[in-house]
């Protein structure tokens, strides 16, 4: 099953929206897209799962190799999402505090234009 991906530029951040259902059957098409991006040199990612409806562990492990490829390069990957079901899962597998999941766009675009704040899911996040 195909699952569509809006894409979104934002200064030196590029915000990947995937659509739908993140399994197995589909979680090829957003790793692929992460690893674009990041071979392009673009290594500012924000995962917008707003329209997602469903993660499995074959999408989360698509996330935590596309992070950890971000962070390698020494870009960010931050993660939207507000809806239950994905969020049960994050807090479920404990990556809710990996990742610092954020509840909008809103609340990403307010954090990196903060004067002097580091920006929810960059390297120095790790420290």
């Amino acid at each position: 099953m195909e699952i569509t991906i809006d894409h979104a530029v934002e200064g030196d951040y590029d915000i990947l929206a995937p659509i739908g259902e993140v399994d197995l059957a589909s979680y090829v098409q957003l790793r692929d897209r992460m690893g674009e991006l990041l071979d392009r040199g673009r290594v500012h990612l924000v995962l917008d799962l707003t329209g997602t409806v469903f993660l499995d562990s074959t999408a989360l492990r698509a996330l935590i190799g596309a992070r950890r490829r971000a962070y390698a390069l020494g870009g960010s990957f931050a993660v939207i999402c507000a809806n239950p079901p994905v969020l049960k899962l994050f807090a479920l597998t404990k990556l809710d505090a990996v990742f610092g999941v954020l509840p909008s766009l809103e609340v990403w675009r307010a954090s990196i234009n903060a004067p002097g704040s580091t920006p929810p899911g960059s390297t120095t996040d790790l420290e």
